[in-house]
């Protein structure tokens, strides 16, 4: 599945940047603990996607909303102050987070 997420996202840069598109990549954010998400398969696809969407160098800024969000002390799982209770979802706090988290330069040519 991490393969064919990368490819998919890879396919989507290529093209856009073909065309003057500049492409942001954002981490995937934490779903531990949602009953239909959570399985280590599915994390290790998260960690994988992650990992290749900060290090690729294909995208033309990184947003890491992974590291924004994630609880510390579990790091599969959202913040619980930014989880509105699914552990899937961010709370109105946990966007103003992600909000707040990207850099204005993302938005200048």
């Amino acid at each position: 599945m991490a393969a064919d997420l990368i490819d998919v996202y890879d396919q989507i840069v290529v093209r856009a940047q073909a065309h003057g598109i500049r492409v942001h990549g954002a981490t995937l954010t934490p779903f531990g603990g949602n009953t239909g998400y959570d399985a280590p398969a599915r994390e290790a696809t998260r960690q994988t996607v992650n990992t290749w969407i900060r290090t690729s160098g294909r995208f033309d800024a990184v947003l890491d909303f992974d590291r924004v969000a994630r609880d510390p002390q579990v790091p599969s799982r959202l913040l619980p102050a930014y989880d509105v209770g699914d552990h899937l979802h961010l709370s109105p706090a946990g966007y103003r987070a992600l909000a707040d988290s990207v850099p204005a330069s993302v938005f200048r040519r």
